[in-house]
């Protein structure tokens, strides 16, 4: 039988501040402890079965002297704390500094360069989270046609349209201009295509979002499972941040719509490799400070695992993990520098303790050592932790 691996990242579940947390204003953030202590302890006992309370004490979820799983957290190496910098890092690229921010909004040379490029104005250029945004230029936005662009305290230039006043296509179509034009020194991570649609005072974010991301510097695991001819699979927005390189993916609207799509790869003939973005945590709740919310998303995934487990096959390798954290319980909106948890589980798997992992690229090391190539990038396998030779 063909060996699989899969890699499950739940989108800014953190488990605890990184060691130069400081140096991006996030001392205190911890994601999974904070929300557990905010709901009077967290209640995933599937997750909890395989080992997550053994890495690092959480409330509700007690450590397991014999947990199913192996467990471990992956300490973050690249400069930055976005999507694409853990989504890299986990396939092996290390950034030496952030991506670009935009406190103040975008330089006005950006700003025209898009208006000339679209031929459509520009509204907005400000630091503002998505639902603000729209109470505060939607009405505008109707009445003009004009662009809505907003950036957050991450590397990223979003564009907002009422999908009634400015077709779909006209809107990727502008974000792709826009990531074309947006290089050095302005090489923002990623362009957000934003459709909504509703009216005044009833605004709503469509599912037809579109990450258009800056292409890897270097050769990630996903170009090296290419090379190999080892197939290769995605749920989410996985594809996007890697700007199409290597993999193609499901897109989803929901955490419900991306488990499905795991259990459908997992229960059928497929081979290689499965790469899962589930991005509800980061997006619905942790950008908008909503603990009961994240909460929520995690119990729908725990109460999801079994079925997740029962559907893998005897050489199935599944791990589960993170990109970085966004700690609902404070103050910001915005991403934290946190450490990740590490979870490996399936029939391969010695259920141990794999400890602090200096980055995250040891678990795209040792997704390529189970699959049999030689690729390494950043990282170092644990694969013989594992047992799983």
């Amino acid at each position: 039988m063909t060996r699989r691996a899969a890699i499950i990242v739940l989108d800014g579940v953190g488990i605890g501040a990184a060691p130069d947390a400081a140096t991006y204003g996030d001392v205190g953030s911890d994601t999974l402890g904070n929300v557990a202590r905010a709901v009077g302890g967290l209640a995933l006992p599937n997750l909890g079965k395989l080992g997550l309370g053994n890495i690092a004490p959480l409330q509700g979820v007690p450590p397991r002297p014999h947990a199913t799983g192996a467990w471990g957290r992956l300490v973050p190496k690249s400069a930055g704390k976005d999507s694409t910098t853990g989504h890299w890092e986990i396939c092996g690229v290390h950034l030496e500094k952030p991506f670009p921010t935009y406190p103040h909004g975008f330089p006005p040379e950006v700003i025209a360069g898009f208006e000339q490029r679209t031929g459509r104005a520009v509204i907005g250029n400000v630091v503002a989270s998505g639902t603000a945004v729209l109470e505060q230029f939607g009405e505008e936005h109707q009445r003009t046609g004009a662009w809505i662009v907003y950036t957050s305290a991450d590397s990223v230039f979003q564009v907002a349209a009422h999908e009634q006043v400015v077709p779909l296509e006209e809107l990727y179509r502008a974000c792709e201009a826009a990531r074309a034009m947006l290089i050095p020194p302005n090489d923002a991570s990623r362009v957000i295509a934003r459709p909504f649609q509703g009216s005044p005072g009833h605004w709503e974010r469509t599912k037809n979002r579109r990450d258009y991301s800056i292409t890897p510097p270097a050769e990630t695991l996903l170009d090296a499972l290419q090379t190999a001819g080892i197939d290769r699979a995605g749920v989410g927005k996985v594809d996007d941040l890697f700007a199409g390189r290597g993999i193609s993916a499901r897109h989803t609207g929901s955490n419900a719509e991306g488990i499905s799509a795991i259990l459908n790869w997992l229960r059928s003939s497929a081979s290689g490799f499965l790469f899962v973005n589930l991005v509800d945590f980061d997006q619905l709740f942790g950008h908008r400070n909503d603990v009961p919310g994240f909460h929520g998303a995690l119990r729908e995934f725990d109460d999801a695992l079994p079925s997740i487990l029962a559907a893998a096959r005897e050489d199935d390798l599944l791990f589960i993990t993170a990109d970085h954290g966004n700690d609902p319980t404070t103050a910001s909106t915005d991403h934290a520098r946190e450490c990740v948890p590490l979870l490996a589980c399936g029939a391969p798997v010695r259920p141990g303790d794999l400890g602090a992992r200096s980055t995250f690229s040891d678990l795209g090391a040792t997704v390529a050592d189970y699959l049999g190539i030689g690729f390494r990038g950043r990282g170092t396998s644990f694969l013989a932790e594992l047992g799983a030779r």
